[in-house]
């Protein structure tokens, strides 16, 4: 590289100002006034006794003659204006970046910078498209990047190319910068700003995701590329990609492969997901980095760029998971920051500042800053953001498996809030939401008993319908969670039906339901009112499965009652929504809905009640002799179920599902 156009002289000077005459120079050769008139061309050689004196003058090249020029009170070179445009080549515009990154390769990070802004300002002063003169002078680079020795040229080439790439994304496309790292020591030149270039390039990513880089800008890249070209976001993913694996960092990449990473990234409405992946994935597996992003992090936490701001904020938050990253500042800080984020109108910063808080609370064995964490907790369940509530549920899953839990608060506190969510729309919702119920089970399994009426137990025996329910649930991580959330309750409460329950979950038993249904109303009668109301209101879901379900226990729990347990009022409800269901579309719960509409005018007619015989008469049910006082209430017999039901062997452990 030491010849092209610019080759820099041996001897000649370093800095900004030798830039400033490369760009006034230019300036000159588009007819633009640079400064005073110039009677003639003066020679590199005179710059150099002005900036050092002491330092002999070295014989200028013609590339140094044209470009560089005393400061702005000596007369400025004439340059021909008659040379086209045209004329200036690729490999020119390589050398002109090189040449400047020689210039600054000791100025640090505010100089690369400096630097990108003046060659921007260079590329400008040609009086063409910038981002065509962008495109050039990467294309440029990357050709001459192989021939450039390891160590500080390398180094400051790649600096002014990321900070390039930082202020011209859309005119930068990444592709020169994987084709740059996948050269053999290129990532090792990086060392000093490999957190910035990391950002750079997952910034990019967001703003790709968020369509402020038009996927159509020309790919004019890589002159060992051979195919049909990349989108910029396969670019940039494959850039950061050759940038971790450069770095020995090889197990961040299989994790983000593992998890989906590199998809979340490239995804409008899941980028954020997958730069908390790849913080996670860091902080196992590249610790020796962190330091260095927490501090790149901190300005961009304040950006007015929405791509900036946001990306900033979840690698923040997914930093907070190691605990000497988060002694870097002090958790006064951080904790007024993330409360902060917690008021903030836009639910995707609340969203990462409920994260946030989860870290710092719980990145040691002991839960901290409680009288913070709880409130935001509990207050995000009722959030309509699914990241929210998801994020809320699973950080007091974690607080409940933390010593000296808060259990018996917990107990008092999710008991409102607990049961809607067992029934919500969101899939992954409704099974956190379960999962949660049986780990504060297993939790306080040994204070259950402390009182008959405690919260803990109300709180079971609210939810004991929706989780009998949910094994027939069309999610397969809330049946799953169900099941393994019942069995937690039958363990804590002694009921002895673990056997029927799996027979329920696995089989669809309508003899192990049976039993079930007899020890409940056994055991609590005073329920049997309350399960059979909530069971009533699942006779409207729009899941077929959850209609027949819900009319098969209405049955076996009608059967098992007695007429000290349910009174009339709700036997007319049951039996007029049961003959609602006749009409309903799906067959086999028409059928079970008549099974147990016998069941329910078996047990009407011991209290004499005419109204359910005239329902029976007009549903067309068979006619139950009246010669009898008090018949025999035969168990009903139920068809099997056309719903094919999950495999859920090996769910078994105590671990907890998820």
């Amino acid at each position: 590289m030491a010849g092209g156009v610019w080759g820099r002289p041996r001897g000649a000077p370093v800095g900004a100002l030798t830039l400033t005459a490369l760009a006034e120079g230019i300036r000159a050769r588009q007819g633009q006034p640079p400064g005073p008139p110039s009677t003639s061309p003066q020679p590199e050689s005179e710059l150099e006794s002005e900036v050092e004196p002491q330092r002999a003058a070295a014989s200028p090249t013609a590339g140094s003659e044209t470009f560089c020029r005393p400061p702005a009170q000596e007369p400025a070179p004439v340059i021909p204006h008659q040379t086209p445009q045209s004329s200036w080549e690729d490999g020119a515009l390589g050398d002109l970046a090189l040449y400047t990154a020689a210039c600054l390769e000791d100025a640090g990070f505010a100089g690369t910078q400096a630097t990108a802004l003046t060659l921007s300002s260079v590329l400008e002063a040609q009086g063409e498209r910038l981002e065509d003169q962008v495109r050039c002078l990467v294309r440029g680079l990357l050709a001459q990047v192989p021939s450039l020795a390891e160590g500080r040229r390398r180094r400051a080439v790649l600096r002014v190319l990321s900070a390039l790439a930082l202020e011209h994304p859309r005119d930068v496309a990444t592709r020169a910068l994987r084709e740059m790292l996948a050269v053999s020591g290129c990532v090792g030149a990086t060392r000093g700003f490999y957190p910035h270039l990391l950002l750079v390039l997952v910034t990019q990513l967001h703003e790709l995701a968020r369509g402020t880089c038009s996927p159509d800008t020309p790919k004019v890249w890589a002159p060992s590329y051979q195919g049909p070209p990349h989108s910029h976001a396969s670019c940039t993913v494959e850039a950061l990609r050759a940038l971790l694996t450069g770095d020995g960092s090889r197990m961040v990449v299989t994790c983000m492969e593992q998890a989906g990473g590199w998809r979340r990234l490239v995804g409008a409405h899941t980028h954020l997901e997958g730069v908390l992946l790849l913080a996670s994935a860091m902080v196992a597996h590249a610790d020796h980095h962190l330091r260095g992003l927490f501090a790149d992090l901190l300005p961009r936490l304040h950006s007015t760029d929405d791509a900036q701001r946001l990306t900033a904020m979840a690698f923040f938050t997914g930093l907070l998971q190691s605990r000497p990253t988060a002694q870097l500042l002090r958790e006064e800080v951080i904790l007024e920051r993330l409360c902060t984020w917690q008021g903030d109108p836009e639910p995707t910063v609340r969203w990462l500042g409920l994260l946030g808080l989860g870290h710092l609370a719980l990145n040691r064995r002991k839960v901290r800053h409680m009288s913070t964490l709880l409130p935001a907790l509990l207050g995000a369940l009722g959030e309509g953001d699914t990241r929210l509530v998801g994020a809320a549920l699973g950080a007091l899953r974690r607080v409940l498996l933390r010593p000296q839990a808060p259990v018996h608060l917990l107990s008092a506190e999710l008991g409102p809030r607990l049961p809607p969510l067992l029934d919500d729309a969101r899939d992954s919702v409704r099974a956190s939401a379960v999962g949660l119920l049986g780990t504060l089970v297993r939790r306080a399994r040994g204070r259950l008993w402390v009182g008959p009426r405690g919260p803990l137990r109300k709180l079971v025996l609210r939810s004991l319908v929706p989780l009998l329910l949910r094994l027939h649930d069309p999610s397969r991580d809330a049946a799953e969670s169900s099941e393994w959330t019942l069995a937690r309750c039958d363990q804590a409460l002694r009921w002895g039906l673990l056997e029927e329950m799996v027979t329920v979950a696995h089989h669809n038993s309508p003899e192990a339901l049976s039993r079930i249904c007899q020890r409940l109303v056994q055991w609590y009668p005073s329920h049997v009112p309350s399960f059979l109301s909530q069971t009533q209101g699942y006779l409207r879901s729009p899941q077929d499965r959850l209609r027949r379900a819900a009319a098969v226990l209405i049955g076996f729990l009608v059967h098992h009652s007695s007429l000290s347990c349910v009174n009339q009022d709700l036997l007319d409800s049951l039996f007029q929504d049961l003959g609602q269901l006749q009409s309903d579309s799906e067959p086999s719960v028409v059928a079970a809905a008549q099974v147990s509409c016998q069941q329910v005018a078996l047990l009407a007619r011991t209290q004499h009640c005419p109204h359910c015989w005239r329902l029976l008469g007009l549903l067309r049910l068979p006619h139950l002799g009246q010669h009898h006082a008090h018949p025999a209430r035969l168990p009903p017999v139920y068809e099997d179920s056309p719903f094919q039901h999950w495999s859920l062997a090996g769910h078994w452990d105590c671990s907890g599902p998820g």
